[in-house]
């Protein structure tokens, strides 16, 4: 068996791992072939804000994947969003909301979604409090 791109000789079991580009795994190999995050079908919006869980029991849970240990990683310098996680991991976002789904299913993260524009308050009334102060 020849390698495709240099015509040299290839090692049987070589074909899983390119050398410029790394191992080579499909996104549904890293989840497992699923495309929803967690059975509760919780959805992970891009700027929602990822945390450690400081209730997080202590060392690594050896049913977490290396995908899984890189998210963790990330996580613990300061929160990242979730764009930021699948940039920073190196992942589509839909295979990092999966695995968020896992480690918030096993109490590793917390996420806090952003606030719904309808839920904010509106301006007018944030500038009549702001001129109300002023006059105080």
């Amino acid at each position: 068996m020849t390698d495709d791109t240099t015509g040299a000789p290839r090692e049987p079991g070589s074909q899983w791992y390119d050398h410029e580009a790394g191992p080579l795994v499909r996104p549904y190999a890293v989840t497992g072939g699923r495309t929803a995050p967690g059975p509760s079908g919780v959805r992970f919006d891009l700027i929602a804000l990822v945390t450690l869980d400081p209730a997080a029991p202590a060392g690594d849970d050896p049913a977490l994947g290396p995908e899984h240990r890189a998210l963790v990683g990330l996580c613990r310098p300061e929160t990242q969003s979730v764009a930021e996680l699948a940039a920073g991991a190196d992942l589509p976002v839909g295979v990092v909301r999966v695995l968020l789904g896992d480690l918030l299913e096993r109490g590793r993260v917390t996420v806090s979604r952003p606030v719904p524009p309808a839920q904010l308050p509106d301006e007018r009334v944030l500038r009549e409090v702001i001129a109300g102060l002023r006059a105080l």
